[in-house]
């Protein structure tokens, strides 16, 4: 576990920061666009964090259901899928190798590229005990929501 670092306010070092100054009047920070490095920093973020739980589904430490708000039902259902055939093969096999198969994943690297205005498509390069393995993701902004319309675990 890492400790966290407290963010410090503009008024503790004397100087103004982008974060401190404020907004013009009549302006809500809801209803302002994104720029579009808050928007592929939000992506990249989304990405890792959907990835990173997708290898724990398959690993078995992680239920399904919590990715239902960000994976599209066909996603959903197609990693539900290949989780209880690990699942399955895991009770029919005694591997060693396979035992350890996606257990302490971790997202090495992720890029991402915009294909088309609100949508992304990204890969990731995930670690475990076995093996490396590439993961593909396709994002589409939804209502103000990203969702994960693809999902391809190789």
């Amino acid at each position: 576990m890492s400790a966290v670092t407290p963010i410090r306010s503009a008024a503790v070092n004397g100087t103004r920061t982008a974060a401190s100054r404020q907004l013009p009047s009549g302006t809500d920070a809801a209803l302002r666009p994104l720029r579009a490095a808050d928007e592929t920093a939000e992506v990249l973020a989304i990405t890792r964090n959907t990835v990173q739980a997708a290898m724990e589904v398959l690993a078995g430490i992680r239920p399904v259901h919590q990715l239902a708000r960000r994976l599209d039902p066909r996603c959903l259902a197609a990693l539900q899928h290949r989780a209880s055939l690990i699942r399955r093969e895991l009770a029919r096999s005694a591997s060693p190798s396979l035992a350890r198969l996606h257990k302490n994943s971790v997202v090495r690297s992720v890029r991402i590229c915009e294909v088309a205005p609100g949508i992304y498509e990204a890969s990731a390069v995930v670690v475990d005990d076995v093996r490396a393995r590439a993961v593909a993701v396709r994002l589409e902004r939804s209502k103000q929501v990203w969702r994960v319309t693809e999902l391809a675990v190789g």
